[in-house]
């Protein structure tokens, strides 16, 4: 009997696209659907009654959520292909250090300069975002990846903010390449697979989509 897969997300979400990498990379047919945020869909609500957040995945009925949880599950399950997580239990560690990182520093960083209506906040926005993109890139090193030779689960959990960086950029007004050029590369290199480039939106319909919620909100 073949697997049933369900993913409930929606298109911007940086979360939604990392478990359409990972479904991509492990090669898995599933079926998409988008939610409306402003009316949740009883699925949703039902899937995640605790936090009644996407992205949800829903295998053969049963629900996961939080994206790198999702991740982590899509590699153990489907260990067949493409393994995200490294063998070694010190790597596994330290890739879940990284991603965990990602999760607590990046996303509430980046709030501010998109969000923030003060120029104070949005400037210390841009400083801390910039020295956490800086110590990722140094982590990162000369390698291909973050782990290693092979594409992983610190990719997974970084590459979809990049197509934020553009819009941080725009906002914040300055260069991500210029500051950071090794992790640019890698953005580029990781965009050569397919299972990336199909999956992470468009940056500048994200950036449509940003300034027509600011525009919203009244920031601009």
């Amino acid at each position: 009997m073949a697997d049933e897969i369900v993913l409930l997300s929606t298109w911007p979400s940086m979360f939604g696209m990392r478990v359409r990498v990972a479904l991509a990379e492990k090669g898995l047919k599933y079926e998409y659907r988008e939610e409306d945020l402003g009316n949740k869909s009883p699925l949703l609500l039902l899937m995640n009654p605790v936090h009644k957040k996407i992205p949800v995945l829903i295998h053969n009925g049963k629900p996961i959520s939080e994206s790198m949880i999702i991740v982590e599950y899509i590699d153990e399950v489907w260990n067949h292909k493409s393994p995200l997580l490294p063998t070694d239990p010190f790597q596994r560690a330290q890739a879940r250090f990284w991603a965990d990182y990602v999760d607590k520093k990046l996303y509430d960083i980046g709030k501010k300069i998109i969000w923030s209506t003060k120029e104070e906040e949005q400037e210390t926005g841009k400083k801390e975002f910039l020295e956490c993109l800086k110590l990722l890139e140094g982590e990162l090193g000369d390698n291909p990846y973050f782990g290693g030779e092979n594409f992983g689960f610190v990719d997974v959990s970084l590459v979809t903010f990049s197509c934020l960086f553009h819009t941080f950029e725009s906002y914040g007004n300055f260069s991500i390449e210029t500051e950071c050029p090794k992790l640019v590369a890698w953005t580029k290199r990781c965009l050569e697979k397919e299972s990336v480039s199909s999956s992470l939106a468009d940056p500048h319909k994200i950036h449509d989509f940003a300034s027509g919620v600011r525009k919203r909100l009244g920031i601009e």
